[in-house]
């Protein structure tokens, strides 16, 4: 009985992180494949008919509601 406990440890630190690497890959392979598969099944919908201009004056009213708000709160 002549082992060496050090040695030992160490085969199965690397037996073990070896193990969660490899799980951690195929994990993120599988997640991968996921998201390419969800992504083929549910495209992301077209952008609706709307012009630039009309969406650039709704995120205008946006901005104005959202200074009009910030200003009241601070005046009390």
């Amino acid at each position: 009985m002549d082992t060496n406990l050090v040695i030992e440890g160490f085969k199965f630190m690397v037996l073990g992180m070896g193990t969660v690497f490899a799980f951690l890959i195929i994990l993120i392979g599988l997640m991968n494949v996921m998201s390419m598969v969800i992504h083929k099944l549910f495209p992301e919908p077209q952008a609706s008919g709307e012009s630039h201009t009309q969406q650039g004056s709704k995120n205008n009213k946006v901005i104005a509601a959202i200074t009009a708000a910030i200003s009241h709160h601070r005046q009390g």
